[in-house]
């Protein structure tokens, strides 16, 4: 699969094959992209002022493995909240990242969540970020819902619970519930689904159709898996084309201008993910259909959040996960793409601090959330556009 210029693409799995695929190859188109690449830097410069120095470091509270039922170690991390703002009724947060990605994506939100008083509770999800390896027949969202299940009874055994999942993480979520209903329905007040879907069509079909999505389905893996037998080359290759790899991370990721230190935070995570692990989970991706476990949210405070401009998980996507679960509040935010929690930390943050405290307070008072009136909000990130014109303004005075 060659990656020239992305062409823009209009179905869910564009991404996940093309960004998988894309990025795989990105080191050997690196010459298509040096003078583009100059200028990417030039541009990203400017805009330094949207992730200033420092905002994507954290030291985690606690570190430890949960060992999943089959065995394999994942990688835990927690953070509590400062005495003077920390109060044993409130829910712990717990977050599921995406395919390809770790919890390195949740930073700027775990940050937010413990500065207002919460608990929080990050993971990586198996064979990503620093948990162990698993075996491709293990690799499935059947078995990441069992996975969540292990950490919570680990991590947070007792008291209210608040999900939050980006993409396969919110995936994960819909696999906890249908597994393990009792959790939902006895520990937690609110659930975000953050750029995600409940499947039931074909993930890869890149806007082609299904017939070709199918074999696109199929070819995937295998192509992805043909290159993890040379991982050493594409890393090779890969630092040899960071300028195009950059395009490719910044198209699939964002709509909107972010800074040079976002998009290699992003392209650090996605390509630190094995191709044969991308291989592994795609065939389960591709098949994913957990609509009817979004009965078992019937009552949660739910919000669902999805940028307009998602290459890989569109509106129609959150559109369906809303009219499964009545009371469901839809979010889409104007001039984003699918890493929004890293594109439009602000408004996530603002949003998830609101849906704990709707959560909380239904829980408290018995509110009927199931018969709440469907909203769906579109919100335009204004004091990110301010920023980013006042730092091209400073750049051209320069």
């Amino acid at each position: 699969m060659s990656v020239p210029v992305p062409a823009p693409l209009s179905r869910s799995a564009r991404g996940l094959v093309g960004l998988g695929v894309g990025l795989a190859a990105a080191g050997a188109a690196a010459a298509v992209g040096v003078a583009a690449g100059r200028a990417t830097k030039d541009r990203h410069a400017r805009l330094a002022v949207l992730a200033p120095a420092g905002s994507y470091a954290h030291t985690p509270d606690k570190e430890f493995a949960v060992i999943a039922d089959d065995g394999v170690p994942l990688h835990v991390e927690a953070d509590e909240p400062a005495a003077d703002t920390a109060s044993p009724d409130r829910p712990t947060v717990v977050f599921s990242h995406g395919y390809t990605l770790s919890l390195k994506s949740w930073v700027l939100q775990r940050k937010a969540l413990v500065e207002a008083g919460y608990r929080v509770v990050l993971w990586d999800q198996r064979s990503h970020g620093q948990s162990e390896r698993a075996p491709a027949e293990s690799c499935t969202i059947d078995q990441l819902g069992a996975d969540l299940h292990r950490v919570i009874e680990e991590a947070a055994p007792e008291g209210p619970l608040v999900l939050v999942g980006h993409s396969m993480g919110g995936m994960t979520m819909m696999s906890l519930a249908h597994q393990f209903p009792e959790v939902v329905r006895d520990r937690v007040v609110a659930a975000a689904f953050v750029a995600t879907s409940a499947g039931g069509q074909n993930m890869m079909n890149l806007g082609f159709g299904q017939l070709v999505g199918r074999l696109l389905g199929r070819l995937g893996p295998r192509f992805l898996a043909r290159l993890g037998s040379r991982q050493q080359l594409v890393n090779t290759a890969r630092r040899l084309g960071r300028d195009v790899e950059d395009l490719i991370v910044e198209h699939y990721s964002f709509a909107s201008a972010v800074s040079q230190q976002t998009v290699r935070y992003t392209g650090d995570m996605i390509m630190g993910t094995p191709l044969q692990v991308m291989a592994d989970f795609l065939p389960s991706i591709n098949l994913h259909d957990k609509r009817d476990a979004l009965e078992k949210f019937h009552g949660v405070e739910t919000l669902v959040v999805n940028g307009m401009q998602d290459l890989l998980t569109p509106p129609d996507h959150s559109d369906a996960i809303v009219r499964l679960v009545p009371g469901a509040e839809h979010l889409v935010v104007e001039d984003a793409g699918h890493i929004i929690m890293l594109e439009h930390p602000d408004v996530l943050n603002e949003q998830l601090l609101a849906l704990v405290e709707r959560g909380m307070r239904a829980a408290q008072e018995g509110v009927a959330v199931a018969l709440k009136p469907r909203v769906r909000r579109t919100i335009t990130d204004v004091a990110k556009r301010r920023r980013v014109a006042k730092a091209r303004r400073g750049g051209r005075r320069g």
